[in-house]
């Protein structure tokens, strides 16, 4: 028999599970626009840029989180004789990861 009580732990199960893969898509699509943007800076366009920001996203999950992203887009950027501070290169993921979860929600 089916209580209240577990109605609610599915549902909250069922919400945390929707929230992780939102999370999780928002977190790629971030990774990728986020690649664009430094592969832009770098030089690159159409299929070069397009690798480059596969790249960025697998550092994610290679490298290991945030941090991994943002050094790896400071070192790629750095070698090519670009300025550009982990602070902006911080803010500009910051307003990309807003606008992946907008993108997201929109069904885009």
């Amino acid at each position: 028999m089916t209580t209240t009580f577990d109605k609610r732990e599915e549902g909250f199960e069922k919400q945390f599970a929707h929230d992780e893969e939102l999370k999780f898509k928002a977190t790629a699509r971030r990774n990728k626009m986020l690649g664009l943007w430094a592969a832009e800076r770098l030089g690159m366009s159409g299929a070069e840029a397009e690798t480059y920001a596969r790249s960025v996203v697998l550092a994610e999950f290679e490298q290991g989180g945030d941090s991994a992203v943002v050094a790896k887009i400071r070192k790629d950027l750095e070698a090519k004789g670009v300025v550009q501070s982990e602070h902006q290169i911080s803010r500009t993921m910051t307003e990309l990861m807003a606008k992946a979860v907008a993108d997201i929600k929109a069904g885009r």
